[in-house]
């Protein structure tokens, strides 16, 4: 089916800009109206052309989204956004932060659903929403229980918050929204968890663990994303696998790094000393968990209902090393 317009957000990012050019390929696709905080002149990673169309947003405040909304995206025929601006950095928090992960997504929403040509949003979530611990499942269905911790880092409250605030207006209105709870992508400037923490030469871990892990591929993200767009007429939550899956030790060795078993005890100490000392951006706290106990996204109904199926692997740069 063919699309007039499309709306991307966070299209500086490696997500959207891969996204938006993907998009700007498709001969099905009409205009893309690429928005995110930066300069023109400054960050744009594309050239502007007939069928694309850059504006500087701050989306977090209300009036210049409405004023997005209803006039560039009117006026290209938008009728998709695909919201992909997520505030990437574990390290920050506070209000400023929550307006750009949470509120950002309400009033699209709010602005969406009374719009003269926009049909559908999708929301680019997170696996990181699901509660992981030793007692429940380690396939995760789409009806896994949410982390609901008060206590949880902010990056992944607002992350829950937002995540629900979509699927609690699914059915209420002509909107369609469709949520796409994507593995983590495994590749640079996508906030990437454990990008940040395969980057240093040695890598500590729980001595007596070693959890399986599902990583996404940059490609096959992108692919859900534009699957998510096309899919008219359907909504809800997916999950989104990647096709990488394999235990942490594996990932170390695959990315040429030392794994050093430490008694679980001592990593979190040392993963704060190592963030003040060299910033950066890895938090065993928010990561414990799944450094302890297995979680794999079933991607069952991503595949019956929108025709994804993960396809590209990981780069990893130790081809050759065996997982195991």
């Amino acid at each position: 089916m063919n699309i007039k317009g499309v709306m991307v957000t966070g299209a500086t990012t490696p997500i959207g800009e891969r996204l938006v050019r993907n998009l700007l390929r498709d001969p099905g696709v009409g205009n893309v109206l690429a928005v995110a905080f930066e300069a023109p002149d400054v960050a744009v990673p594309f050239r502007v052309g007939e069928r694309l169309v850059y504006k500087q947003v701050d989306l977090s405040r209300s009036r210049q989204a409405r004023n997005l909304l209803f006039g560039p995206a009117r006026e290209l025929g938008v009728e998709v956004i695909i919201h992909t601006a997520m505030h990437r950095d574990a390290r920050h928090s506070g209000g400023r932060v929550h307006a750009q992960n949470v509120e950002t997504l309400r009033s699209l929403l709010d602005l969406a659903e009374r719009h003269p040509t926009i049909r559908r949003l999708v929301f680019k979530s997170a696996g990181e929403v699901y509660q992981v611990q030793h007692d429940l499942p380690i396939m995760i269905q789409e009806n896994h229980p949410l982390n609901m911790n008060g206590g949880a880092p902010q990056w992944v409250r607002d992350r829950v918050e937002a995540d629900i605030n979509a699927c609690t207006r699914m059915g209420l209105t002509r909107l369609e929204i469709a949520v796409l709870r994507c593995a983590e992508v495994l590749a640079p400037g996508v906030g990437s968890q454990l990008f940040d923490y395969l980057e240093a030469p040695f890598c500590l871990r729980p001595a007596g663990f070693d959890p399986m892990m599902n990583l996404l591929s940059l490609d096959d993200c992108v692919r859900a994303l534009e699957l998510g767009a096309r899919s008219f007429g359907v909504q809800g939550v997916f999950n989104i696998p990647g096709k990488d899956t394999l235990p942490l030790t594996a990932c170390i060795r695959h990315w040429g790094r030392v794994g050093l078993p430490v008694p679980g005890a001592a990593l979190a100490p040392a993963y704060k000393l190592r963030k003040r000392l060299r910033g950066h951006d890895f938090s065993y706290g928010m990561n414990k968990r799944r450094f302890h106990y297995c979680s794999v996204l079933d991607g069952n109904r991503a595949a019956e209902v929108l025709g994804y199926v993960p396809e590209k692997a990981i780069d990893w740069p130790r081809k050759a090393d065996p997982v195991g």
